[in-house]
């Protein structure tokens, strides 16, 4: 059954879906767009389905079916599943830095109480500088702690591909601008002298 889009914006609101990004985000909206969503309020859980696109200030979650679920104390966990072929996708601006943290997986899950984000079965991770990408690990699970920013990859074996046949997990890391370089010298002022070469260089007596 299709709800009208002021139902899905009202139950979006009720089953909120915090996660640790940016302190401004926390003050924002929750929107949601579905084609269809099943709102139970005695079990206080939320499904939408069909083209899937959840956002709150700089977060931004697509799938083709996101489960929401609070619990007593109003912690939310959330299950979002791809379209057959396809992967879910998770991106979130950190704070303080001009950097986005990228994920995607067949599901991802995100659990509110240990605020903590896994990306499952053809899993990426991919940090952002601006526009750049900085670094990028594959495996079949990752798991991203938003309070320590600490992931860890497994590849279970499970993670084979053509380019990819050992199925090992791979990363790229990109180094960290380093702090405390010595400054650069800058060039002398005023007119460049004219520099001729000589032909008694080395033959002076002594």
């Amino acid at each position: 059954m299709n709800y009208p889009a002021y139902v899905l914006m009202l139950a979006a609101a009720v089953a909120a879906f915090p996660v640790a990004a940016e302190k401004a985000d926390r003050d924002k909206p929750l929107n949601a767009e579905a084609d269809a969503l099943r709102y139970d309020d005695l079990k206080q859980t939320s499904v939408f389905t069909g083209n899937v696109v959840i956002t709150k200030g700089t977060i931004i979650i697509r799938g083709a079916r996101v489960d929401v679920m609070q619990d007593a104390e109003g912690y939310q966990a959330a299950i979002v599943t791809a379209a057959p072929g396809k992967l879910a996708f998770y991106r979130k601006k950190r704070d303080g830095v001009d950097e986005y943290i990228e994920g995607e997986g067949e599901r991802i899950e995100y659990d509110s109480r240990a605020d903590t984000v896994k990306f499952i079965r053809q899993a990426v991770l991919r940090r952002y500088v601006g526009a750049t990408l900085a670094d990028e690990t594959t495996g079949n699970l990752i798991i991203y702690d938003n309070p320590t920013e600490v992931f860890t990859v497994d590849s279970e074996g499970q993670n084979r591909t053509a380019a990819n046949p050992s199925g090992r997990i791979r990363a790229l890391l990109a180094p960290r601008n380093k702090t405390g370089a010595p400054p650069v010298t800058p060039p002398p002022s005023g007119p460049v002298p004219n520099l001729r070469p000589s032909s008694t260089l080395g033959n002076e007596k002594k």
